[in-house]
């Protein structure tokens, strides 16, 4: 079956561009082929016109379930990047705390993920991940586990950082709002197999949190990726209705 077809994507550096799309529509497909996690497909990746071939040191990833070393403190855990890139112990553990200080962490480097909420771990997930200092960072629902609260914040936490590290972002989501929140550009995904339907450029003030989900132009753009999406989750929901059907008979 073929997940996607004639995706054709550029992201310019510094630019923070989220995919949303239908369950089913190969949202997460694309994740894994631009961070060279899959092979055997049509086409390429490329970075500055050079092709990813496998996973790659200028990307790094953060996926919905935070992926913490539950043996390891969270300073050990954000400085484990840096340590397998051979950087001594002082500098990583330096560099580690700047992280987690920016991650909003400070005083926690000690504690182990099992002493954190689900909100904090996946903060330790994302410092990890700026660790390595990627040119492009790839998040996969990074936030979809967390409760409507946490996520809100988290959200504010993330477009902070990125804004101060000019880092370029892909960001995999279902969440309308979360999409129009944080994006430079929205990419709207058809359903199965995947192409891009539209992309809509969010022309919104910086630096952008929460606060601006009650303006008017941020409900005009919720509306209208509705519009673009709507008619793809219809698809997705009858499809998945036709297997239950199939089934059960």
């Amino acid at each position: 079956m073929t997940a996607l077809h004639g995706v054709d994507l550029a992201v310019e550096e510094g630019e923070f561009v989220a995919v949303i799309g239908p369950s089913g529509c190969g949202k997460s497909t694309l994740f894994s082929i631009i961070g060279g996690l899959l092979d055997g497909y049509d086409g390429s990746v490329e970075i500055d016109g050079r092709p990813v071939v496998g996973p790659h040191r200028d990307i790094g990833m953060v996926f919905q379930e935070e992926s913490t070393f539950p043996w390891r403190t969270a300073l050990e855990n954000v400085a484990l990047p840096l340590q397998l890139a051979g950087v001594p112990k002082k500098e990583r553990e330096d560099r580690a705390r700047e992280l987690i200080a920016l991650v909003g962490l400070t005083g926690f480097e000690d504690a182990r993920p099992a002493q954190l909420s689900g909100g904090m771990r996946q903060r330790i997930s994302i410092a990890r991940a700026f660790a390595a200092q990627p040119r492009i960072m790839l998040m996969d629902e990074p936030f979809g586990a967390l409760d409507e609260q946490t996520r809100l914040l988290l959200c504010d936490k993330l477009l902070e950082i990125c804004q101060a590290m000019k880092q370029t972002t892909l960001l995999i989501t279902h969440n309308i709002t979360e999409a129009v929140q944080m994006s430079d550009r929205v990419v709207v995904m058809s359903y199965r197999p995947g192409t891009i339907k539209s992309v809509i450029d969010i022309d919104l003030p910086r630096p952008r949190t929460s606060e601006a989900l009650s303006s008017a132009a941020f409900g005009g753009y919720v509306g209208r990726i509705w519009h673009d999406l709507r008619e793809e989750a219809s698809k997705g929901m009858a499809a998945a209705e036709a297997g239950a059907r199939k089934a059960r008979a």
